[in-house]
Formats: structure tokens, sequence, C-alpha cells
């Protein structure tokens, strides 16, 4: 079967990557986290300190963005984890800091336009699922199966807490909750690709709903559209 390139889209905390990972594992896939290579130029600005909790050094950032290279790498478990020029910075990446820090990044043209060059260069060859707030719109407009996923804000922060929590990170659910709301309104006006559902995409709320239902639905909307084809 001819392979097509399949878009997952969404609010924060909705399970995109979830979906996204679950789903190219299913039909042998690549699947690639964009939203992980905004946290990774989110977490590269930290450190050499053009980015603090107050403000962004724009100049600085769009002087060295050609020169950041994000790849990703499966490791022995079967989990892809995310590369910066090189560097493992899976776990790095994955804090509520650095969530809200690539949310702000994500705001800047020249970061986006440099990222969408990575994203459709990874998706020339067709077989790419790929999750983010702007793939079915901007990244793979032409994408033959597009998903928009959507759940409450709280029931997102509550997922968000959980997995943070999980992870070790002090955090509460208030924080979170506010952290979500945030994101959600910066997403949604940013003038720079806001993210919106696409026309042709199919939109799913999970609020409550399992992952395994999630998933079967997905694998059964596939089956239906390559079927068309």
């Amino acid at each position: 079967m001819e392979k097509i390139n399949i878009a997952v889209d969404g609010f924060s905390s909705c399970g995109k990557s979830t979906i996204a990972k679950g789903l190219a594992k299913e039909l042998g896939y690549t699947y690639i986290d964009s939203g992980a290579m905004y946290r990774a130029v989110a977490l590269l600005a930290y450190r050499n300190g053009w980015m603090t909790d107050a403000e962004i050094n724009e100049a600085r950032l769009q002087k060295h963005i050609p020169e950041i290279e994000i790849s990703f790498e499966t490791n022995s478990e079967g989990q892809q984890e995310t590369y910066l020029n090189g560097e493992n910075v899976e776990k790095e990446i994955r804090s509520l800091e650095i969530g809200n820090g690539a949310s702000r990044v994500s705001t800047l043209g020249f970061v986006r336009r440099e990222l969408v060059r990575q994203q459709q260069a990874m998706g020339k060859k067709k077989g790419v699922v790929m999750d983010g707030r702007d793939i079915g719109t901007v990244v793979f407009p032409d994408a033959e199966f597009k998903i928009f996923l959507t759940a409450t804000p709280e029931v997102r922060a509550q997922r968000r807490f959980d997995e943070l929590q999980a992870k070790g990170n002090p955090v509460s659910y208030e924080e979170t909750l506010a952290n979500v709301r945030e994101r959600d309104e910066r997403d949604t006006t940013r003038t720079e690709s806001p993210l919106r559902k696409a026309a042709d995409a199919i939109e799913l709320d999970n609020s409550h709903i399992s992952i395994n239902e999630q998933l079967q639905w997905a694998i059964d909307m596939f089956n239906k559209i390559t079927k068309q084809k």
C-alpha cells in the first residue's frame, strides 16, 4: 500500500503524541514530535541566555537558529528521544518551564520557518505521523489524513499534572491548569501559524475516552481514508 502523511494537531496535553506514536507503530510509519523541536529551541535559548522568564533576545536567537539541528533516535527500549546538535536532551525538554518556553519561541516567525523547513524535509518520502499545532495547516497542508484533538482544560491539566508528578517535577495542579490556559491563549492568538483546525481535519474530543479507544478510532479512520484513495 502506498504510504501517506498523517497530521495530528490539537491543544496542549491532548495526548497528541500518544495517539501519533501508537498510530505510527501500528502502521510501521515514522513518528515525529514537532513539539519536541520547539522545546529543544527553548532549551538552547535558556542555556545561552537568549531567553529568560521575562524576555527573549530575538536578535541573538535569530542569529543562531540556522545552526540548530534537531533529530530523533530510538533507544534500546524502543522509545524515541530528541537530540539537539547531537546531544540527547529528551529528559531536559520535558519540564513545565521548557514547555512554556517552547510556546513562547513558537510565536517567532523565524523560528517557525526554520523548524517547518526541517519538518517538511522529514516528510518528503511520506510514511510520517507528525503531531503539533500547525501540521495540517502549514507543515503538511496536503496530508491525506488529518486529526484534530481536543479536550477540556481541566482534563488536560490533570493529565499533564499526573505526567509531571510521575517524572518527579514539583508542580501543583493549579499551576498546571493556569499553564494550560495560558498556552491555549498564546497558541490560538499568535500571529504566526496560530493553532486552528484544518478544514479537512477530523476532530476528536478525547476528554472521556481511553487511549485504546482513541487509537482504534484513528486506525478505523485511516483504513476508511486509504480505501477511498
